[in-house]
């Protein structure tokens, strides 16, 4: 039996002769009277079938809630929503993508915090879910854990969502026939999954991992996996004691937290997405984060993984050899993690690596320190008179570290990625697309198609992409995304004219327009806002969010 300490919130909702009626409708649902002396766990489930990556997760659900209940809970498994990204991609859905996180992060804390539950496990599987979820959990601020759906495995040639988008710029170009494109197409994506190279899922996955609100290697497993159904228990049972201790999101992250969250970000080759989504659970969790704390820890953290998309191995290879544990290991004995922030096992992020054994002889996945990829960050923050309040580029150094170009601009993707399969866009330009930040979206869309009709129609080295949007953590090639302030508001990049020069200079941290101040001034002065969504969810988010540099999120300003 538990005391009121145990049951902080539900002690509200179901004790005492006032709350019969609480108790009666909760009795239709399954309760005992001995559930009502129980802590009580909510265990959302991000389950859809609109997207393989959430196809599986009720199953979790399932298996989380066995743990809640085995240790002493009583758990309640509520649902909320999912977008798919890689299937909205390069359409007007696309624009629902990052407001999904948001209306993630709302409905979780709103059934939670309604229903009065003490704790709360969290299961996502595409890329907005896991955000979502994580500011949910820091806005309630109870004890609650995280579990990763799991990665999918490769398809047939170790096929995976961007050989389909890049086939389709191969195709354009020629190179891919109509048959060997519809074969790409049925053979890339064998089941239940989330995208299976480091993209934005992976990524997050191991920076929520490396925040400590998920147990240990939950971000690497295969999401159809004996290992994965027993981490979903594991976490049930996590979060009963978490109760216990009263260990809570804010016990854990803290700014130390998030620059380990960083730092495995960067060694793993991540998505830009990152940079988006850790600003965001900061704002969430009142942690005081910058675009420059990623420049400054990018400084010092190498990048050691041959991941795709600018790599060479899928998620599931490296799961293969130890997933994240072994990497974050070298990295705390090197220095670049901070071992004594607390995580969801109570213990702390030193002791969870403790027993961790190094990767195996002769592995080609991870590179050891003093042989990385690439010596500091790919996540690259940009500033400059075509960004004064920060880009983010993702620069590997495979595709150089500057380029300069003539500018082709597009007012949407739509628009540009019809210029790159006509062959409009040649060697030497730089694509601007604009108009697709958090307002002027609204939604910031990711540029997952143009990108990689680029790089299927051979010019991922010879052509530069920029824009207010967003990259997909499968983008790859010369690009430089999240520009701020972005063109709906007034930003510079609106003043852009085809033909202007464009340096972008990753050593150096710059992207300018080669023109003279006064043009850009004259320019300025001749330009008019785009119209904007007059109702709904899209005109309610751009009423709301604030810019990519502050994590676009819709509570900054309210």
């Amino acid at each position: 039996m538990s005391d009121n300490g145990e049951r902080k919130y539900s002690s509200l909702v179901v004790d005492g002769v006032e709350h019969a009626p609480s108790r009666a409708m909760l009795r239709a649902v399954g309760f005992t009277d001995e559930d009502f002396r129980k802590p009580q766990v909510g265990v959302a489930s991000t389950w859809s079938m609109v997207t393989p990556c959430n196809m599986h997760i009720n199953k979790l659900a399932e298996d989380a809630e066995s743990g809640v209940n085995a240790a002493g809970g009583k758990a309640v498994i509520f649902n909320t929503i999912t977008v798919s990204d890689g299937i909205s991609m390069g359409t007007p859905g696309m624009r629902y993508s990052l407001v999904s996180r948001e209306v993630i992060a709302d409905s979780i804390e709103t059934v939670t915090a309604a229903e009065g539950f003490d704790g709360l496990v969290t299961i996502g599987g595409c890329d907005k879910n896991m955000p979502g979820c994580v500011m949910a959990m820091t806005r309630l601020n109870r004890p609650s854990v995280f579990v990763y759906g799991g990665t999918i495995r490769p398809g047939q040639e170790r096929r995976d969502i961007v050989s389909v988008f890049e086939a389709v710029g191969g195709h354009a170009q020629g190179r891919v026939s109509d048959i060997e494109l519809l074969d790409v197409e049925k053979t890339a994506i064998p089941g239940p999954g989330s995208c299976g190279g480091m993209y934005t899922a992976n990524t997050m996955a191991s920076a929520i991992e490396a925040l400590g609100l998920s147990l240990p290697n939950s971000s690497a497993q295969d999401a159809v996996s004996s290992s994965k159904e027993e981490d979903s228990r594991r976490a049930g049972e996590a979060v009963l004691n978490l109760i216990r201790q009263d260990i809570k999101p804010s016990d854990i992250l803290s700014r130390k937290a998030f620059e380990n969250a960083i730092a495995v970000v960067i060694a793993l080759g991540g998505s830009t997405n990152a940079v988006l989504h850790l600003l965001a659970i900061a704002h969430s969790a009142g942690v005081d984060l910058h675009l420059d704390d990623f420049t400054r820890i990018g400084r010092r953290v190498p990048v050691l993984a041959d991941l795709k998309p600018s790599g060479n191995f899928l998620m599931s290879e490296l799961i293969a050899i130890g997933g994240i544990q072994p990497l974050m290991k070298t990295l705390l004995e090197a220095g670049l993690l901070h071992g004594d922030c607390l995580t969801v096992t109570g213990k702390t992020l030193a002791e969870n690596l403790a027993s961790v054994e190094p990767y195996p002889a002769g592995q080609l996945v991870v590179r050891p320190l003093d042989n990385p990829i690439k010596p500091d960050s790919h996540l690259v923050v940009l500033y400059g008179n075509l960004a004064p309040t920060g880009a983010v580029a993702k620069i590997t150094g495979k595709e150089g570290l500057r380029f300069s170009g003539n500018a082709r601009v597009y007012a949407g993707e739509e628009a540009a990625m019809a210029a790159i399969l006509n062959g409009a866009v040649t060697a030497g330009d730089v694509v601007v697309i604009r108009y697709e930040g958090p307002k002027g979206g609204p939604g910031m869309r990711e540029m997952l198609s143009p990108t990689s009709a680029i790089m299927g129609k051979g010019l991922g080295k010879d052509v530069a992409l920029i824009t207010d949007g967003r990259f997909s953590g499968g983008s790859h090639g010369f690009v430089v995304g999240h520009i701020t302030p972005e063109a709906a508001v007034g930003g510079p990049l609106a003043f852009v004219e085809d033909g202007d020069r464009i340096t972008i200079d990753a050593e150096n941290c710059e992207i300018r327009l080669e023109i003279p101040e006064q043009e850009l001034k004259r320019r300025e002065l001749h330009w008019q806002a785009p119209a904007a969504p007059v109702r709904g969810t899209l005109a309610k988010y751009a009423r709301l969010v604030s810019s990519a540099s502050e994590g676009a999120v819709t509570d900054k300003y309210l």
